[in-house]
């Protein structure tokens, strides 16, 4: 009997390089490899980020590292395909090549290797990892992938000619048919095509509607990070915060109907026996009819005694209620994040919460008796002053005060300005301005019940330079690899001096990757991806943000011309259903 790897024309290696407990929760994965093994010659296999000990024992044992399902090596698959979703796995996708018998640098790779590729939200900034990927998918997998499985098949013999001929699709980007080009004084100023096969600007695919989602995924053999099923209810979002990346490049919002969410839950439920089901979403409030759709969804978890849970609510006492309407609901503990300490920053970012939401929503809290609230903020807004971090202090010991029966932990992140968002052209707080925040911060904090963490300055550091950095950045990387940065994602394997000693033996320098200030005419590196979000747009959004003006929702207001409008995907207002 023929297996499916012998009668297979094409096989993928899918990758989400960290470990598995956190990889079987990347919701790309089950989506991918739903869609690949049920198209005609293709077969998609799993392979995963190994741990140091393991990694130990393959290069003890001369061994490559193989896809799980049927043990072969990772060069023995017609195409690698990596899920870039945070800027710290960079190092594991050079371990993953490495240990399968790949060579790191695209232009080593010959006929006779794997085509390597990446697609997810990392890609809106493909060019730090260029040197290593031959081909960058930008956008929704469920518009394009197909299109991009049909040039693989036809000219997997022909690696130059398939790369020229996938270039033309909309969505793929091919570094190799692109020249960087820096100034005197070493600036990145332009990406120029080498020939007519490569367009200048590479547009994002947005799936018009969503397709089915998967209801048969892999269950996985030991715990993962998020240990439940996950439905995706909507996509994108509107409320257009200003330092969210996510929100900007997962635009339109396209919502599945209350009826395809209870569908899906209970295939998902019968195919799988999760305890917890996840309904996702940027943005769950904006979801329309939310409450009908808990209500929907009541009768399958009390058959199947599977709790609920929404995460992303916006905050409100209706979401309090809401959640207490959940079914199976455990545990007394809410989140919510009002992410700056005073009303004038979040109107500056458009985080549009006013002390009222705050304090009715504990009201709320308390008549619920919840005993925990876990509050998120962050410093280095745009604006931002000393009297914000300090109205961050002032906020929580109010907060405190309100109800005194509240466990508080309060997490403060450092913003990371993201392309493709209205903070992209600002410079990151540097480490001393860090430091004196974080101490006004400890100082106003002195009560025992509340929790307080603030950010590793180097990891946030690292993590701007390699969103907002160029093609050399490539160096860096496979430098920092080899001194051993491996998991750069875990506090534990975190190796801030490996990075700065990168950095400057290829001659460069972080803080001018996330500590310096662009400006408005200066070309960025990943100006040739268009998201469907207008540079204009963001530029307006920028200039709001300064002077402290909020933009409201397009989907209860009128249209703030964010650029999808002329695309032919459409707006947020026409792509949602209910």
């Amino acid at each position: 009997m023929t297996s499916r790897w012998e009668s297979a024309t094409l096989r993928f290696a899918l990758c989400y390089p960290d470990a598995y407990e956190v990889a079987m929760s990347n919701l790309a994965l089950p989506i991918l490899y739903q869609a690949l093994n049920s198209t005609p010659g293709v077969l998609a296999e799993r392979v995963f980020a190994p741990w140091a000990d393991m990694e130990k024992a393959l290069r003890a044992s001369n061994l490559h590292l193989f896809s799980l399902e049927s043990r072969h090596s990772l060069s023995e698959f017609d195409v690698v395909a990596f899920s870039l979703g945070y800027e710290l796995t960079y190092t594991n996708v050079l371990t993953v090549l490495d240990l399968g018998g790949i060579p790191l640098l695209r232009r080593e790779r010959t006929q006779s290797h794997p085509l390597v590729i990446a697609g997810g939200s990392c890609t809106v900034n493909p060019e730090p990892m260029a040197d290593f990927i031959d081909l960058f998918f930008i956008g929704e997998a469920e518009e394009g992938l197909s299109d991009l499985v049909q040039v693989l098949l036809a000219y997997k013999d022909d690696r130059p000619r398939l790369l020229r001929v996938a270039a033309a699709i909309p969505g793929v980007y091919v570094p190799s048919l692109y020249e960087p080009h820096y100034d005197d004084g070493g600036s990145f100023v332009a990406l120029e095509p080498r020939n007519s096969d490569a367009p200048p600007v590479v547009s994002r695919r947005i799936v018009s509607h969503l397709p089915p989602p998967p209801t048969r995924p892999f269950v996985p053999f030991l715990e993962s990070v998020h240990d439940y099923g996950s439905i995706e209810i909507q996509r994108g979002c509107t409320r257009g915060c200003r330092f969210c990346q996510a929100g900007m490049i997962y635009r339109p919002v396209r919502t599945r109907s209350r009826q395809e969410v209870v569908d899906s839950c209970e295939q998902l439920a019968r195919n799988c026996g999760h305890s917890e089901l996840s309904l996702l979403s940027l943005s769950s409030s904006d979801y329309p009819h939310i409450e009908e759709l808990v209500s929907d969804l009541a009768p399958l978890c009390r058959r199947e005694n599977i709790s609920l849970s929404l995460p992303s609510l916006r905050l409100g006492p209706e979401s309090v209620r809401l959640l207490e309407a959940l079914p199976g609901r455990r545990g007394g503990s809410f989140t919510f994040a009002p992410e700056a300490g005073t009303e004038r920053l979040r109107r500056a970012i458009n985080k549009n919460v006013t002390e009222d939401d705050i304090f009715s929503t504990l009201e709320a809290l308390r008549e619920g008796g919840w005993t925990k609230l876990k509050l998120y903020f962050m410093i280095g807004l745009p604006t931002e002053t000393e009297e914000d971090v300090e109205g961050i202090a002032s906020l929580v010991r109010r907060v405190a005060a309100f109800d005194q029966g509240l466990r508080l932990n309060v997490g403060v992140s450092l913003l990371v300005p993201k392309p493709h968002t209205p903070c992209q052209w600002g410079a990151q707080d540097d480490s001393e301005v860090v430091d004196t925040k974080v101490g006004i911060l400890k100082r106003g904090l002195r009560n025992g019940r509340v929790k307080l963490s603030w950010p590793d300055t180097g990891v946030s550091q690292l993590e701007a330079a390699l969103s907002r950095g160029d093609r050399r950045l490539g160096q860096v990387i496979l430098r920092a690899w080899q001194l051993g940065s491996r998991f750069d994602a875990w506090g534990e394997c975190f190796t801030f001096d490996n990075w700065l000693q990168a950095f400057a033996s290829c001659g460069l320098r972080i803080e001018d990757y996330a500590n310096r200030a662009r400006d408005h005419g200066e070309t960025l590196p990943w100006s040739h991806i268009d998201t469907g979000v207008s540079q204009h747009y963001l530029t307006a959004e920028h200039n709001r943000m300064q002077q402290g003006q909020p933009t409201l929702d397009c989907r209860t207001e009128s249209c703030n011309a964010c650029g999808l409008q002329s695309r032919a995907d459409g707006c947020a207002q026409a792509a949602t259903t209910t």
